[in-house]
């Protein structure tokens, strides 16, 4: 099979850091690509950097429909463009923000949300609700740490995660932990250790996922959410 996974900002840095974690986990038959916007933010941390970013991420979408992949990964948290992207595939696109809330819900009765800045914890807590997970999110904390940093400043970032996430267990329930940035890929399993509870890495979990998809000939309905949209 072969899955496309689109970082969608301008980073080199983040875009080869996750290729880099991707490809050690990949299936050996599994044909990998990670591509990058050429044009848009160079990360995203706000509602605008969003904005300024899908409509690069969904011209490349387009391209990638119509070539010879199995799969698409959009490998933002927040998911930008996910619904439209849907929308304009034939094949499976999986967000990694989506796909690892749900199989959090999996792995223990309520689960935390580990965030980059303090003004992306209430988007966050939106997107629970958005997805009907609310009441099994225990709490978004923020690291205050840019995204940039997050990939850039591998100790200190994961110095900050263990701190907060034990704070998310202990004060308030959480019994998984979603590490909620893709600058994050490749922490979870030294940090599982350290705290002894599930911590989920959005973008290899979706990379998981994404392969069982394929192999199960699925892809997103085109019933009514997902719908083409309308020729003009």
């Amino acid at each position: 099979m072969k899955i496309l996974v689109i970082n969608p900002n301008t980073s080199l840095e983040m875009t080869e850091q996750i290729e880099r974690e991707l490809r050690k986990i990949k299936r050996t038959e599994t044909i990998l690509e990670v591509a990058r916007l050429a044009k848009g933010p160079l990360t995203i941390e706000s509602a605008y950097d969003e904005a300024l970013a899908i409509p690069e991420l969904l011209s490349l979408v387009g391209k990638a429909d119509q070539e010879n992949y199995d799969a698409l990964i959009i490998a933002c948290f927040s998911d930008p463009g996910l619904n439209a992207a849907r929308e304009i595939s034939h094949m499976p696109v999986i967000g990694i923000g989506e796909t690892s809330m749900c199989i959090a819900t999996l792995l223990g009765h309520k689960f935390s949300i580990i965030t980059t800045l303090k003004q992306r914890v209430a988007s966050k807590i939106r997107y629970a609700r958005t997805l009907g997970l609310e009441s099994k999110l225990a709490s978004v904390r923020s690291l205050n740490i840019p995204v940039i940093e997050t990939s850039l400043q591998t100790e200190k970032t994961k110095g900050a995660i263990l701190e907060v996430a034990k704070k998310a267990i202990e004060e308030d329930g959480a019994e998984t932990i979603i590490l909620g940035c893709a600058g994050m890929v490749g922490y979870s399993k030294e940090l599982e250790r350290e705290l002894g509870a599930p911590i989920l890495d959005p973008t290899s979990i979706a990379l998981k996922i994404t392969e069982a998809i394929v192999d199960l000939g699925m892809t997103q309905s085109k019933m009514g959410l997902f719908a083409p949209p309308p020729k003009m």
